[in-house]
């Protein structure tokens, strides 16, 4: 079973990266929502996996709850920035709950967001690229930083907390993350050469890698019971 599995992340990471890079050359909104299905199918079938296992299955279904709300959030940012944002800052929400299943809340969580997310509002406040269309606008993108900082911010407090592969693999995705967003503020509100496609670039596989966690988090739990039956 774990080698199919295995297969299966193989190829939904090359779909996912090839559609990405289609779409980052000629555009489209269907062709970005392929895209993202990709992600949301990896996590869906790494779920199945997490499903067949004997592991808890709660981190599993609220990251691809999250994943899911991410590619809403793709589709909506087209259409409407603000909605977008909305609708990502949601799906930011449940990231933060899925990564709080691994590692219970600590302080450390307020201290690694506090921290990312002073660096962000001193990025959004006093960049002369960016020019915001109102205080409005400044605004959601003010509050969209602080709810991803603490996604990011939480995903850090796990890999300080407990130095695993699955909390490394979070942490990258979840910076990835971070990075593409910050991407798309520049490109949106600074119009700053090559920040689109950066954002592109790591956007997707930001997302592939957080989807890819399900599977690397069976695999962990996996080892830790096969660990302890040998006791």
């Amino acid at each position: 079973m774990k080698k199919g599995f295995i297969i299966f992340n193989v190829i939904m990471f090359v779909l996912t990266i090839a559609l990405d890079i289609v779409y980052a050359l000629n555009g489209g909104l269907l062709l970005k929502a392929f895209a993202s299905l990709c992600f949301v199918l990896l996590g869906a079938g790494n779920l199945v996996y997490c499903l067949k296992s004997k592991t808890d299955k709660k981190y599993a279904i609220w990251l691809v709850v999250a994943l899911f709300i991410a590619m809403l959030g793709d589709i909506a940012i087209n259409l409407n920035f603000i909605i977008g944002a909305v609708v990502f800052a949601i799906g930011h929400i449940f990231y933060f709950i899925a990564y709080c299943f691994l590692h219970k809340i600590c302080w450390k969580d307020l201290i690694c967001a506090s921290s990312i997310f002073v660096f962000a509002l001193l990025i959004i406040l006093l960049s002369p690229q960016l020019k915001f269309d109102g205080i409005i606008m400044k605004l959601v993108c003010v509050i969209y930083a602080l709810i991803i900082s603490f996604m990011l911010g939480k995903a850090l407090s796990n890999f300080i907390t407990k130095h695993s592969t699955l909390n490394l693999v979070i942490l990258i995705g979840s910076i990835l993350f971070f990075f593409s967003d910050a991407m798309l503020l520049f490109d949106v509100f600074g119009a700053v050469p090559a920040t689109g496609l950066l954002c592109l670039f790591t956007y997707y596989p930001g997302q592939f890698v957080l989807a890819h966690s399900i599977f690397t988090f069976v695999n962990a739990n996996k080892t830790t019971q096969s660990s302890n039956d040998k006791k």
